[in-house]
């Protein structure tokens, strides 16, 4: 008998309780750095090692995080159902929590790649410096999809999220496209499960939806033993 497919779809609420920063705060800035300084093609040209040491930083800074209760709930799933995580973020944590299938829209921070060719990618856990390079010399970047980039994962998340039978969404407003416009490739009547602790939709914003109004630690876990007890 095949497994119910469950499609995940988080954001930067999810890892903000495991000690990682959230994208950017209420003024725009990304730890004290206008966005498109350290998250743009051009800023890139402008300043890479301001770039590439403010990814180093995040890198440092996933080394000493841990998976939090969210992230081992959705990987206790999969004892029961088919489980595809689509995920906004740019760290790990999915994976060091044990889920096997986790699309990153916007890049990982694990992984470089050579600014010449998109499709040279490395694992990369130590820093990145000016020097780094391909095996034909071009720079190393960080593997990250910047401002003004197309996501070219974004066709194979919409895929992923047109096999859901149920839809979990956490930690994410699901108002930044072109991530937010998952939601509508969802079949008709999924069940849809909204995890935030401060919601910014309402129940009758879409159909057969249920709002948790927790964080990831908490409401995931509580959605996971629902689930399993059904």
């Amino acid at each position: 008998m095949s497994k119910q497919k469950i499609v995940v779809l988080t954001g930067a609420g999810m890892s903000a309780e495991s000690g990682l920063k959230t994208f950017r705060d209420e003024n725009g800035l990304w730890e004290g750095h206008d966005v498109m300084q350290v998250a743009s093609p051009e800023g890139f040209a402008k300043n890479p090692d301001l770039v590439l040491e403010f990814y180093n930083q995040r890198r440092r800074q996933l080394l000493d995080v841990a998976p939090n209760q969210g992230h081992l709930a959705l990987a206790r799933l999969e004892q029961t159902f088919d489980v595809s995580i689509v995920t906004q973020n740019i760290d790990n944590l999915h994976e060091q929590a044990g889920s096997s299938h986790v699309v990153h829209l916007h890049g990982e921070l694990f992984k470089a790649r050579s600014t010449r060719n998109e499709n040279y990618i490395l694992d990369w856990t130590g820093d990145l410096v000016l020097g780094d390079s391909d095996e034909n010399g071009h720079q190393l970047r960080p593997h990250i999809v910047w401002f003004g980039e197309m996501v070219p994962m974004l066709e194979t998340a919409a895929q992923i999220t047109q096999q859901a039978e149920i839809l979990i969404i956490v930690g994410t407003s699901m108002q930044v496209y072109p991530a937010a416009s998952l939601i509508h490739y969802a079949p008709s009547n999924t069940p849809i499960y909204f995890i935030d602790p401060r919601p910014n939709i309402r129940a009758s914003d879409f159909e057969n939806l249920t709002i948790i109004p927790k964080t990831a630690a908490e409401g995931v876990p509580t959605l996971v033993e629902h689930l399993f007890n059904r």
